[in-house]
């Protein structure tokens, strides 16, 4: 189980990395579309926690102030272990910046934060096949190269507790 802070896409952006998604189901490489409880949306987690208090991560999340949307152009993909393979956009020092305000901030509130999330440790990404195999990869290469480089519209920002599904929506842009 574990609570992320994610920033969310416009409604195009989210089409298009749902359509890679169906794309490489019917490849037969799993995604986030059929993964665990079926509920996940295309995402970027500035910081995943594995314990944490609700209401004061909430609450300090949404004490920083307003970024506004801003775009993300993914122009790389990275394989991670067991078979994870993401979408990796070119990072902002604007980016950098609101991630590190994000952990900081729910960091205070005694949240333990997931060592791949600390300040200096992040790698910034949206998961799109979730336990491809060494066979797989050049499919889902050839099927995310078909898309890159993809720029996407941050519209929105939620917690969502992974194992569940479950969303509170942010009123703004960390």
């Amino acid at each position: 189980m574990a609570l992320a802070v994610c920033l969310l896409f416009d409604q195009p952006s989210e089409r298009a990395l749902r359509g890679l998604w169906s794309r490489l189901e019917e490849f037969g490489v799993a995604t986030l579309q059929t993964h665990t409880h079926g509920r996940h949306h295309p995402h970027l987690s500035y910081v995943v926690l594995l314990d944490w208090d609700l209401d004061a991560v909430r609450a300090a999340v949404e004490a920083l102030p307003d970024g506004g949307s801003m775009e993300l152009t993914f122009d790389a993909l990275a394989a991670f272990p067991r078979g994870r393979i993401s979408l990796v956009p070119l990072m902002s020092a604007e980016l950098l910046a609101r991630q590190r305000a994000v952990v900081r901030a729910v960091s205070a509130t005694g949240a333990n934060v997931y060592r791949h999330y600390a300040v200096d440790r992040w790698l910034p990404h949206t998961s799109v096949a979730t336990r491809a195999t060494t066979s797989q990869l050049p499919t889902v290469a050839s099927s995310v190269y078909d898309i890159l480089p993809l720029t996407v519209r941050v519209s929105r920002a939620a917690l969502i507790d992974s194992s569940t599904g479950q969303r509170w929506s942010l009123p703004s842009l960390p």
